[in-house]
């Protein structure tokens, strides 16, 4: 099995998620930023094809392995929105924290004429050994909840303080690390993914 893998983002929450999932398996997680690579574009209408994207592209640009996710928040009251746009859904302008609490504010003024309320996060990872992999591992999660009607709790990021875990009575962000990484979508795909990847090894 590989030692080290890039991950194809430059999300220092994601970093910080993917390395404490692969530390069992004694693999270091590097971020892109450590090659210089530039973000992907992410033109495409579905997670799974963004996913894949970015992860050829950060491996043919570092010469590893690399991991990919591409992820977001679905409202079924907005049609599935904001979906594969979740990131940049309130626009590109300003630092993460900036557009993070955009969005945010963008997300409670969409569903504030809606009463269903429900949403859920979706995790697609893509893992391609090489860049021409032709049988990259994909797994996907989903993690269901539903948005609050204002933000709760300082951990996470992005959609977090919104995000009620009903099983919990908590938002996403005011669940510990550990608490979160047990349960989210990102942990239920990569659960998935490590499934596989014992398997195809």
């Amino acid at each position: 099995m590989f030692q080290k893998l890039v991950l194809a983002s430059n999300n220092p929450g994601k970093l910080r998620e993917f390395a404490a999932l692969f530390t069992p398996f004694r693999i270091e997680v590097l971020p892109q930023s450590a090659f210089a690579i530039p973000e992907a574009e992410e033109p495409h209408h579905t997670f799974v094809e963004n996913a894949l994207a970015k992860a050829r592209h950060a491996a043919k640009l570092s010469g590893l392995p690399a991991l990919a996710d591409d992820s977001g928040l679905c409202a079924p009251a907005l049609g599935g929105e904001p979906g594969v746009h979740s990131a940049y859904y309130a626009g590109k302008d300003g630092d993460r924290a900036t557009r993070d609490a955009r969005n945010n504010a963008r997300l409670l003024a969409e569903l504030a004429r809606h009463a269903d309320r429900r949403a859920h996060y979706v995790c697609v990872l893509v893992l391609v050994r090489h860049a021409d992999d032709p049988q990259p591992i994909i797994a996907e999660g989903e993690w269901h909840g539903e948005i609050l009607t204002a933000p709760r709790g300082s951990g996470g990021f992005g959609y977090d303080p919104l995000f009620l875990v009903p099983s919990a009575h908590r938002s996403s962000a005011e669940l510990t690390e550990e608490e979160k990484n047990a349960v989210s979508h990102r942990a239920l795909a990569f659960a998935r993914l490590a499934e596989r990847l014992r398997s195809a090894l």
